[in-house]
């Protein structure tokens, strides 16, 4: 034990910690301010399916390849309701609402995707 308090000291302990904070504090403002989205873009195979807008309630019924998925969007939020897939996972997604989130289905190969001005496209390293 001894050895090892040799090599790392205090100093270091805190220089860790500052920069830990450093990194935390500047992530704060790119999550914060991101768009919220005003389009909502399926696709399926790649191939586009339909758009619509975030605001307008609505429940979208996506039938391709024999695969069922229903896109529900409701209160300015978007979630997968139910896929025909055996994992789940794009159900368990949760909602979504922001410009630059989606949803992906990848068994049935359905991508749902919030875009909005500004999209999500914020580069935090050249700040354009």
């Amino acid at each position: 034990m001894d050895k090892l308090s040799g090599v790392i000291k205090k100093a270091d302990i805190v220089l860790f910690a500052a920069l830990i904070l450093l990194g935390a504090a500047l992530s704060v403002p790119a999550l914060m301010w991101r768009d919220s989205g005003d389009t909502v873009r399926v696709t399926v195979n790649g191939k586009l399916f339909g758009t619509y807008k975030v605001s307008e309630d609505r429940e979208v019924a996506v039938k391709k390849n024999g695969n069922t998925n229903i896109v529900l969007i409701k209160d300015g939020r978007v979630r997968m309701e139910s896929a025909s897939c055996k994992n789940q996972i794009c159900v368990h997604t949760g909602k979504i609402s922001r410009a630059g989130q989606s949803i992906v289905c990848l068994p049935n190969r359905v991508s749902v995707t919030i875009e909005g001005e500004g999209g999500g496209q914020y580069d935090a390293v050249s700040g354009k």
